[in-house]
């Protein structure tokens, strides 16, 4: 585990510093094809919390998990133009398999939208049969041409949901109940990652889809991340796929559905919300090690006591773990363990024993207002008593992670009025521009200066309904990964 614990400091170059991180914090590396990743233990296991959390609150829906081939006619990506057109670019075909030419070609999972409503179509009979809601934990293939670790790669991790309702009304609640009851509220709750929610422009739409709805962060260098989709489909696959049912009145009518998904770009957005130029600082609720005990020097019964440490963390709830590794340096150990986020380190040494003490380090400052104290916070903390703070600590480091990040955004949005002032306000956060100020060109002309429209929402922050002037709408612009 050991590593030279030097990073680049994220004011001079903060995209090398995330790729110091994700290297040096043994999370991922680069795969032998150019875009691909490999994803190692200690970053797996942050996934896995995180694929636990959102597929307990997808469930929480209603929707039950499947599995769909990996492999698509590439017929079926031709039958919806819009959707093809979408994808083309980032597409992989097989063309060739067990050493003969096919007949057709395959294409390899970009997004199964389309293999998804192929079996639809024979599924959905009946209004009885709705809503049918599917969802599957799959990987995919979209061909990168600039990659970077977790961010953007050419095969990746993710959840795709795919599902048929009776009626618009239906799909659009659905959708909408994704992208705030399950995305935004994991993202901030668990991930500790505010997000703003609103609507994709029309250059920004999912292929294929009437309607994208989105989550939108703020990075820690001011650049926004689209943390997830949720997507009103319409009827345009149902009219492609023949996903037709017979309503309670024995006609026979089109469904309405909807798509959405999140990904392992997940674990890009913890790194770069929550990271410092100490390494990565995990949310608790998301760290495979919420506390590891440091023995100081294997003497006079330091190593049975951290053993005891340990027990009496785990039977607390906490995920902890011993580090007995005195052949390593402490300073060394500490290092590691600061920059791989662990939320608390307990240290026990010979004299702490003696005591009967130890010392309880925090990643993360405990809550108090101002700005975040320089390196971790310590204090000294009967034996007895180490479970109980511990608890407190990781409860603070949740708080007040999502609490910066929520300040740090607050800090960096501007409200402005002209698109010049959007440029250069988005050059270091979020700029929030009348829609009717954007107006046609507007979004191209934030385009050729290396800006986007994250988002459309109404002037509140809340989520925009067709029904609403546009005068009292506000697009979002920012940077963007």
């Amino acid at each position: 585990m050991a590593t030279d614990g030097v990073l680049t400091p994220q004011g001079s170059d903060f995209p090398r510093w995330y790729q110091e991180v994700v290297a040096k914090a043994e999370l991922a590396d680069n795969g032998p094809v150019r875009g691909t990743m490999v994803i190692r233990p200690y970053g797996y296991a942050i996934w896995e919390r995180m694929q636990a959390e959102v597929d307990r609150r997808i469930k929480a829906t209603g929707a039950e998990n499947a599995y769909f081939p990996l492999f698509i006619p590439e017929s079926y990506l031709q039958r919806e133009a819009e959707h093809v057109e979408g994808f083309s670019p980032e597409l992989a075909v097989v063309t060739y398999g067990g050493g003969k030419k096919l007949e057709e070609p395959v294409v390899v999972r970009p997004t199964s939208e389309t293999i998804v409503n192929s079996y639809f179509s024979k599924w959905v009979q009946s209004h009885r049969d709705l809503p049918m809601l599917v969802n599957q934990w799959a990987n995919v293939v979209r061909w990168e041409l600039r990659p970077r670790l977790f961010l953007r790669t050419t095969e990746f991790l993710w959840q795709e949901g795919h599902t048929v309702h009776a009626t618009e009304a239906e799909a659009r609640d659905f959708a909408l109940e994704i992208l705030g009851e399950v995305y935004a509220r994991f993202m901030a709750d668990v991930m500790a990652v505010p997000v703003l929610t609103g609507r994709k422009t029309a250059r920004e739409r999912f292929a294929g889809a009437t309607t994208t709805w989105t989550c939108e962060a703020m990075m820690g260098d001011g650049k926004a991340l689209q943390m997830g989709t949720s997507h009103e489909l319409g009827q345009n696959f149902a009219r492609v796929f023949d996903i037709t049912f017979l309503d309670e009145h024995g006609a026979q009518v089109h469904a309405w559905q909807t798509s959405w998904g999140v990904s392992t770009r997940l674990m890009g957005a913890l790194v770069m919300t929550h990271g410092d130029d100490a390494g990565l600082r995990l949310p608790p609720a998301l760290a495979p090690i919420q506390a590891v005990v440091l023995v100081v020097r294997a003497e006079e019964g330091t190593v049975a006591a951290a053993e005891e440490l340990v027990r009496d963390l785990e039977d607390a709830g906490v995920r902890a773990r011993l580090d007995a590794r005195t052949d390593t340096s402490f300073g060394r150990r500490v290092v590691d363990w600061e920059l791989k986020g662990v939320p608390v380190r307990v240290e026990l040494g010979p004299r702490d024993l003696a005591k009967g003490e130890a010392v309880l380090a925090r990643r993360v400052g405990a809550r108090k207002e101002g700005a975040r104290p320089e390196g971790a916070q310590k204090e000294t903390v009967s034996l007895g008593d180490v479970a109980a703070r511990v608890r407190t600590a990781l409860d603070d480091a949740q708080e007040v992670l999502a609490a910066e990040a929520r300040r740090r955004r607050q800090d960096a949005t501007t409200e402005v009025s002209t698109l010049a002032d959007a440029v250069d306000a988005a050059q270091g956060g979020f700029a929030v521009l009348p829609l009717a100020v954007l107006g046609e060109d507007g979004e191209s002309r934030l385009n050729e200066a290396g800006v986007s429209v994250r988002c459309i929402q109404r002037a509140d922050g809340t989520l925009p309904d067709e029904a609403d002037d546009p005068a009292g709408l506000v697009a979002v612009v920012a940077r963007a990964y």
